[in-house]
């Protein structure tokens, strides 16, 4: 299966919040959360080197309608609803259709 669907979402966590947000992300990782898909091929969640409240996601989808389709999911919107409490706001998100690379983790 390849990425033929993808985005980088930013977010910058409320005072005081962004371990919990980072925990919170993470946890779309485990067995029947969205990260958790088979569809979802990258699942990347990382800190900013120079504020540490700032949050980057990167995911990589089988497709768009795949994305899409699970993240209507009641699992999906759970952890949506819990993000928006710890986000003081959202930066760019851009979407995008690889064509290639590395991921190495």
């Amino acid at each position: 299966m390849s990425v033929d669907y993808g985005f980088n979402a930013t977010l910058t966590a409320r005072p005081g919040k962004a371990d919990e947000l980072v925990e919170l992300l993470l946890s779309g990782l485990t067995e029947g959360n969205p990260g958790a898909s088979e569809h979802c091929l990258v699942y990347l969640v990382c800190r900013s080197a120079t504020d540490p409240n700032t949050i980057h996601v990167t995911e990589g989808w089988s497709s768009e309608q795949d994305h899409h389709r699970i993240f209507a999911g009641a699992a999906a919107q759970a952890i949506v609803a819990q993000v928006k409490d710890l986000v003081a706001s959202e930066g760019p998100y851009t979407d995008y259709v690889p064509v290639g690379g590395k991921a190495l983790l």
